[in-house]
């Protein structure tokens, strides 16, 4: 009798622990579609082509978000050349070469702590760090006057960088060490030196794992707006951060890190905040997030497809 007793008391709890899991769940996405649809509904009717290629004017209460659009994609861009590389080559180290000590601990820690620190925090030390120590001393070498020095796409990136590098180790890691022990002694066994096994059996067998982290660095970077307040994001810039690149006579229109730029989570922060009429920009801050959202589901929707592409390669499918 006790047994089943038992046995009907942890039945009931579990079924009670797995209705209450489920009735959360239902409520969070059903909340994420009332958001969703609140800001699609009031959004929709101001998105059109002027609106998404055209230059702001009018102190941002007329024209479109061009700038915004085409700033937060290069930073991003940008944000992603440089976490990628550093965040990649860090966890192949934790993961293959270095041994379990101190020293490793303390590395794991300072990833994990890296992790938990506030945004903001990381705005000021981009601007002390990149900006005041870094920028100055390289236009002081190259005496380029004041180039670097100052707030630019370049340093807010290389803040967010920073911000998403913990997302990204973190993640290659998991994927690293999903990989089996068998495969890596099979390469060995054939003769294959460490980093060959790492480069040709460990990392392509790792490659979605490394994507998922990438998904969510562009996620966090894109809605990101406090790392970049005082690294040179500016709320009205019609002009595009874009220089010619001249090779002879040929002139090629590129990126230009060292500028100003717009971006669309600052924008839309500006719009709800500091606006002199918010009840006319109310219009622009709808549209401005729905352009934001959709534009963060496309830059995760290409590294999906291609985590896809790896997976169908690997045979995971």
């Amino acid at each position: 009798m006790t047994n089943g007793f038992g046995t009907k008391r942890r039945d009931f709890i579990g079924s009670l622990s797995i209705g209450v899991v489920t009735a959360i769940f239902i409520f969070i996405v059903l909340l994420l579609f009332v958001v969703i649809g609140n800001i699609l509904i009031n959004g929709a009717g101001v998105l059109s082509f002027e609106f998404l290629f055209d230059e702001p004017r009018n102190n941002m209460t007329e024209g479109g978000i061009w700038p915004a659009i085409f700033g937060t994609l290069a930073v991003t861009l940008f944000m992603i050349l440089l976490a990628l590389p550093v965040g990649v080559s860090s966890a192949i180290y934790l993961s293959e070469y270095a041994k379990d000590s101190i020293y490793t601990k303390i590395i794991r820690t300072s990833i994990n702590n890296l992790a938990g620190v506030p945004s903001i925090v990381f705005g000021l030390f981009g601007l002390g760090f990149f900006i005041l120590f870094i920028g100055k001393n390289i236009d002081e070498v190259l005496g380029t006057g004041l180039v670097f020095g100052q707030p630019a796409m370049l340093w807010a990136a290389a803040t967010l960088a920073v911000l998403v590098l913990p997302i990204i180790i973190v993640s290659t890691l998991e994927a690293l060490n999903s990989v089996p022990k068998s495969h890596r002694d099979a390469s060995y066994g054939l003769g294959a030196t460490k980093w060959q096994t790492i480069s040709n059996v460990v990392l392509p067998q790792a490659r979605p794992g490394i994507l998922t982290g990438v998904i969510l660095a562009i996620s966090r970077g894109v809605g990101e707006t406090a790392p970049i307040l005082f690294l040179g994001c500016a709320f009205f810039l019609p002009n595009l951060p874009v220089a010619d690149l001249c090779i002879g006579g040929y002139c090629i229109p590129m990126i230009n890190p060292t500028e100003q730029f717009m971006y669309l989570a600052y924008h839309i922060f500006i719009l709800s905040t500091q606006s002199a009429n918010p009840t006319k920009t109310l219009p622009l801050q709808y549209g401005s997030t729905l352009v934001l959202i959709g534009l963060t589901i496309l830059l995760n929707l290409t590294a999906i497809i291609f985590r896809y592409r790896f997976r169908k390669a690997l045979g995971r499918i």
